[in-house]
């Protein structure tokens, strides 16, 4: 019976049903959103959603019967256990939220897709070095935002009159938007020599910071391939061994039945 459980579990077939079963609800998800589908398929929806959930909760109960303990010591089976256990919650009585929450099932991706999986390991891997990149880059905003309040603010209150509207307005520059037209040449029009302040922020935090997340992601990327690719090596240097080990098993059985071979003969 555990054998049956354990082998219907990891089945291809099985991952690829919860894979449909999640994007088929993420589809219906979307269609909720509608008030005109939201009202027509309402019971529909709701049955739908009984079923999904219904088949998440089996799957998790078998994956705990199957692994017992361990499947607690797996951070990705912890996931997709709270993810599920959110969906248990009812959507009244004061858990409305819940009901929105539920979307958060469709996370569940990640934890069958392996490819979704392995970026998602990568980024987690990293986040201590985006931690003290964020860090350098709050420190910079902090330093840059309180000299732009102090030079602009007068002039342009809307943009740069408090420290927090200064903060908003240069995370706006830095992603690009609108930066020329729509901030720095008004700005400009009453103080000429703004872009000495615009444009070493802009290099600083769009060009060097910013790339630098990016850089950490992609090296991290890199390592985990480099790392797969070992295992690989290691694995397929293994079995190669432990063939040329049954080959010389093999020559020295070969060996002894040709010397009882010429005993006989004799």
């Amino acid at each position: 019976m555990y054998q049956t459980i354990k082998n219907f579990i990891e089945d291809n077939k099985f991952q690829n049903f919860i894979m449909g079963l999640i994007i088929l609800n993420g589809i219906t998800m979307g269609f909720e959103t509608s008030t005109i589908f939201a009202t027509k398929y309402y019971t529909l929806f709701e049955y739908f959603n009984f079923f999904v959930v219904s088949v998440f909760t089996i799957e998790i109960i078998l994956r705990i019967y199957i692994n017992r303990i361990d499947f607690f010591k797996d951070s990705w089976s912890v996931f997709d256990f709270l993810i599920v256990s959110i969906s248990l919650i009812p959507s009244s009585a004061g858990f409305e939220i819940f009901r929105i929450l539920r979307v958060l099932r469709l996370f569940r991706l990640i934890t069958i897709v392996p490819q979704m999986k392995k970026i998602m390991t990568a980024l987690l891997s990293v986040i201590p070095g985006i931690a003290s990149i964020a860090g350098l880059l709050t420190l910079f905003f902090y330093i840059f935002a309180i000299m732009a309040t102090q030079l602009y603010g007068e002039k342009f209150p809307e943009w740069f009159g408090t420290l927090g509207e200064s903060f908003y307005t240069l995370f706006q520059i830095m992603t690009l938007e609108s930066w020329s037209m729509g901030i720095v040449r008004p700005v400009m029009e009453v103080y000429p020599l703004a872009w000495i302040f615009f444009v070493p922020f802009i290099f600083m935090a769009t060009f060097i910071i910013v790339n630098l997340i990016i850089a950490i992601v992609v090296d991290a990327m890199n390592e985990m391939n480099s790392n797969h690719e070992e295992k690989e090596k290691i694995e397929v240097l293994s079995i190669e061994e432990l063939h040329h080990k049954e080959i010389a098993h093999l020559r020295n059985d070969i060996k002894e039945l040709k010397a009882l071979l010429i005993k006989g003969q004799a």
